[in-house]
C-alpha cells in the first residue's frame, strides 16, 4: 500500500432501500478507502456490493448518509465530475472504435488535445501489454484483451479511485489468476486507490490491502486479508471466507475454569467465556484425519470417513463422528489410504478456531 494514508473516499451511515423492496439494499454502511490502497467488497449475491459501487460512481443516489471523496462532499454530485473510473465486468467498449479510439474517449471527452491523447492512450495500453493492440476493434480482440484494453481506458485518466465490478467474473480460470496479478502490479505502480467489488473470496484475499465483508446491505466485518481469513468475527464470515466446519460443543465448568466436550470427548486447551452451548469455527485445513489407532491423544474424535472429495492437491475426507459430519482437508496422494467406511480418528489444531454463542 502507498505511503500516503490519506483518505480518498468516505461512506458514512449510507442507506438505500430500492421501491418495492423489503428491506434496504444498504444499512448504515460506514468506512473509507485510503489513498494508494487496494479495498475489496466482498459478499453473497444480494449483499449490497453493486450498490455501493454504484452509489460512489455517482449512479445511485442514497437516501441517507454521505459520501465524500477526498473531503468533498458528494451526495449530489453526477457521475461524469467525479474523479472515478469504472471497469465492469462487461467491457463496455465502442464496438465501432479501435482499441486505442476506446482508451482516448475519456481524454477527449475532458477535452485534452489530440497529440496528448494518443501520447496517454499508448502509455496506458503499455501499462496493461496492449499495445500491439491498439488499431484492432474490439471484435478481434478476446475476453481478457477486451478486458485489458477496458483497464486502460479507465486509467488513462488516472483517477483517484478506480472501481471494478466482478471485472474477471468473465474470463476462465487460467486467465483470471494472470489478471490478479496484473491488476495487483498495476495498482501499485499508478498508486491509484483500488475498490474491488467480488463474490470471489480467493480475488479478495489474494490481491486487497483491506476487505470489507458485506452481508444483507450490513458490514459483517473490515479488516486485512489475514485477520478476516484467521480472525474472522462472526458466523458468517467463518462461513463465507474460506471453507469451515461449525461444531456444536457445550462448555462445563471444571476447577476454576471452563471445559469444552464435543461428542462426550473433552477438548483440552479450548479457552470460553461463559458455559453453555456453543459453536466452535474450524478451518478444513486445521482438522488433522488420521487411520485410527487403539490410544487415540486426547482431544481426539473416533468416526467414519463418509466421503471423500479429489480437489486436485488435496482431498476433502468428510468424518461421520457420532451426530456429528467434520471436513478435514488433507494432502493428496498418489494412493490415498483414506476410503470410504474407513475408520479414522479427527483431532483439531485449536490455536485455529473461533468459538462462537448465540
Amino acid at each position: 500500500m502507498g505511503t500516503s494514508q490519506a483518505t480518498v473516499l468516505s461512506l458514512e451511515g449510507v442507506s438505500k432501500t430500492y421501491d418495492g423492496a423489503n428491506k434496504p439494499a444498504l444499512d448504515d454502511v460506514s468506512f473509507a478507502v485510503r489513498s494508494g490502497e487496494f479495498f475489496s467488497i466482498l459478499g453473497p449475491s444480494g449483499s449490497g456490493k453493486t450498490t455501493i459501487l454504484r452509489t460512489v460512481a455517482g449512479f445511485e443516489h442514497p437516501d441517507r448518509g454521505a459520501i465524500t471523496m477526498s473531503g468533498h462532499a458528494m451526495n449530489g454530485v453526477p457521475p461524469f465530475k467525479r474523479d472515478v473510473r469504472t471497469v465492469f465486468q462487461s467491457y463496455a467498449l465502442f464496438p465501432h472504435l479501435t482499441v486505442r479510439e476506446n482508451v482516448e474517449y475519456p481524454l477527449r471527452m475532458r477535452g485534452d488535445a489530440k497529440s496528448g491523447r494518443s501520447a496517454a492512450a499508448m502509455e496506458a495500453l503499455s501499462l496493461v501489454e496492449m499495445s500491439g493492440f491498439a488499431d484492432r476493434l474490439p471484435h478481434q480482440l478476446s475476453g481478457g484483451q477486451r478486458q485489458r484494453a477496458a483497464l486502460a481506458r479507465s486509467i488513462v485518466s488516472r483517477p483517484k479511485l478506480l472501481l471494478l465490478d466482478e471485472p474477471l467474473a468473465a474470463l476462465d480460470l487460467r486467465l483470471r489468476q494472470q489478471m490478479q496479478h496484473t491488476l495487483v502490479a498495476l495498482q501499485k505502480e499508478l498508486g491509484i486507490a483500488f475498490m474491488y467489488v467480488t463474490h470471489d473470496q480467493g480475488e479478495a484475499l489474494s490481491m486487497s490491502d483491506r476487505v470489507v465483508v458485506l452481508n444483507e446491505g450490513k458490514i459483517a466485518q473490515l479488516a486485512t486479508p489475514r485477520e478476516i481469513y484467521f480472525a474472522p468475527n462472526n458466523e458468517f464470515v467463518s462461513r463465507f471466507v474460506g471453507r469451515s466446519n461449525l461444531i456444536p460443543l457445550t462448555f462445563e465448568a471444571a476447577g476454576n475454569g471452563m471445559v469444552a466436550r464435543v461428542e462426550n470427548v473433552t477438548l483440552p486447551g479450548l479457552v470460553a467465556s461463559r458455559s453453555g452451548a456453543a459453536r466452535m469455527a474450524i478451518r478444513y485445513e486445521a482438522v488433522q484425519v488420521s487411520e485410527s489407532v487403539a490410544t487415540p491423544s486426547p482431544g481426539t474424535l473416533r468416526g467414519t470417513v463418509e466421503d471423500v472429495l479429489f480437489m486436485g492437491t488435496s482431498c476433502e475426507v468428510n468424518v461421520r463422528c457420532g451426530a456429528i459430519n467434520v471436513i478435514g482437508l488433507v494432502p493428496a496422494v498418489h494412493h490415498s489410504s483414506l476410503e470410504v467406511g474407513q475408520a479414522v480418528q479427527v483431532k483439531f489444531d485449536l490455536q485455529n478456531t473461533q468459538v462462537f454463542y448465540d
